[in-house]
């Protein structure tokens, strides 16, 4: 029997991927572990940092162009995110025992910094990148060596892994549901365009426009 040595640029970019997700990992414990009055900064560098290894790592993210069509279906997608949120809200509250207070806990975070700054922090850094690096980059690498849909369990293991060191279980599962929904809408094929423009739509909605729950406003 004769084994096949994988080619060395896999190797490469596999090793990348994996070194790439360890320090986003440690970026994610950096942002949300840090003196709380910049946590927006943060936010912002680990989303420059994350967004640049997949644009190295990945050279067809590079290429992307988003149209008309992406935006109507990105729009459409986080709608009926935000509706799952919605009904998700109500059972966190009901079914977690902190639920109430680990859903204020999120949305003090707005009183940080003027809305507007953080709506073109989520819009134009921290969403973007975070559909590059963990839908792009991570789950792009994890579907071509497992399959499409062992990719996107792991990739969804791992972006809701991301959030532990919030040490707030409520966001923990939020995001492991979020980011659930949008693996799934990758390995079915919806464009990154779409992806990125419903992760920022939905950003900024549900954090600054509309949350889920009066009771957060500042």
């Amino acid at each position: 029997m004769r084994l096949t040595r994988p080619a060395s640029g896999s190797v490469r970019v596999s090793w990348f991927v994996a070194g790439s997700t360890v320090i986003a990992y440690a970026a994610f414990v950096a942002t949300f572990r840090g003196p709380r009055p910049r946590f927006w900064q943060r936010m912002t560098k680990t989303g420059l940092i994350l967004g640049s290894a997949a644009l190295v790592g990945d050279r067809s993210l590079r290429h992307q162009r988003a149209h008309g069509a992406d935006l109507a279906l990105g729009g459409a997608i986080a709608a009926g995110l935000y509706g799952v949120f919605m009904v998700g809200d109500r059972a966190a509250r009901v079914v977690m025992p902190k639920g109430a207070q680990d859903i204020g806990n999120i949305y003090l975070l707005r009183q940080l910094r003027p809305a507007p700054e953080l709506a073109l922090r989520l819009a134009l850094v921290v969403a973007p990148a975070e559909e590059l690096f963990w839908r792009g980059l991570l789950q792009g690498e994890l579907s071509r060596r497992f399959g499409p849909a062992r990719g996107a369990a792991l990739a969804t293991a791992l972006y809701g892994g991301a959030h532990l060191c919030t040490g707030n279980p409520t966001l923990v599962g939020a995001a492991t549901m979020a980011g659930a929904g949008w693996s799934s809408l990758a390995a079915a094929g919806v464009p990154m365009p779409a992806l990125i423009a419903s992760h920022m739509i939905w950003d900024v909605w549900i954090f600054l426009v509309s949350p889920t729950t009066s009771e957060a406003a500042p």
